[in-house]
């Protein structure tokens, strides 16, 4: 058996290892335990928001001078239950690409001017895909005085991701909702548009069937517990493999190593 005092150098080269080491292993802790942190605060955001989803859909419609006063104060207008009452104009409307229960089409943004002169894009449903031609479904254009209830949806303030196509305002295909491109590729003044689209609600039926509303998607993805438990449970184990090896370390060496 050969045993041999580590020289100075030698046990200092191995001290300076294991803080290293130790030191990795503390930050790699902190880091996913800020992770796991961050999601369970993430959980109680996205809780407190489809709470606040789920009281919006039960409220009685209301005006709409009533959401642009809380969109002018700052507030959050999404989901608010609202009520409008304009004539369409079929000419103008605009088609954002969808998928709703299976199928492919799109979403028909069409502008509805108010008694004041104003006008409010309204999401009137989905149409599939070949239906895009409003000649394929004229007796949904429905015209005169119309009242639709739905919910207020805010406008996006830039293109969500890089992954999203470009909106192609030549062939009027929209792939995210800017409102600035849509008032200019249906040549409204900008001045008159209110700034805010509104959902038709399932209770808007069109003649012929399209197009079909009800889209709006209250089932927000809420997947914050797992992450928290995935990064929490990852720093368990990380621990629980340090104590094992510091734990391997300290103990003498058995007879024969």
């Amino acid at each position: 058996m050969d045993i041999r005092t580590k020289t100075w150098p030698e046990a200092a080269r191995d001290r300076g290892r294991t803080v290293a080491t130790a030191l990795a292993v503390l930050a790699a802790l902190a880091v996913l335990l800020s992770l796991g942190t961050w999601q369970v605060q993430r959980l109680h955001w996205k809780e407190g928001l489809l709470a606040d989803i789920a009281e919006r859909r039960a409220a009685a419609p209301v005006a709409l001078s009533e959401i642009e006063a809380i969109a002018k104060s700052g507030g959050d207008i999404e989901y608010r239950r609202v009520s409008v009452s304009g004539a369409f104009d079929h000419s103008k409307e605009r088609h954002f690409f969808a998928t709703f229960e299976g199928r492919t089409g799109f979403y028909v943004y069409t502008p509805m001017r108010l008694g004041d002169g104003r006008i409010v894009f309204v999401n009137r449903g989905f149409v599939p895909y070949e239906m895009k031609d409003p000649a394929a479904r004229a007796a949904g254009d429905v015209p005169g005085e119309q009242t639709v209830t739905g919910y207020a949806r805010a406008r996006l303030g830039e293109k969500p991701s890089f992954l999203v196509p470009d909106n192609d305002l030549v062939k009027n295909i929209f792939y995210w909702k800017d409102i600035d491109a849509m008032v200019s590729a249906a040549g409204l003044d900008a001045s008159k548009v209110v700034p805010f689209f509104v959902d038709a609600d399932a209770s808007v039926t069109n003649p012929g069937g399209w197009p079909k509303g009800g889209v709006t998607q209250f089932d927000l993805p809420n997947s914050h517990l797992q992450y928290a438990v995935t990064w929490y449970g990852l720093a368990a184990a990380l621990a629980a493999v340090a104590v094992g090896a510091w734990l391997r370390r300290g103990r003498p060496a058995s007879p024969g190593q």
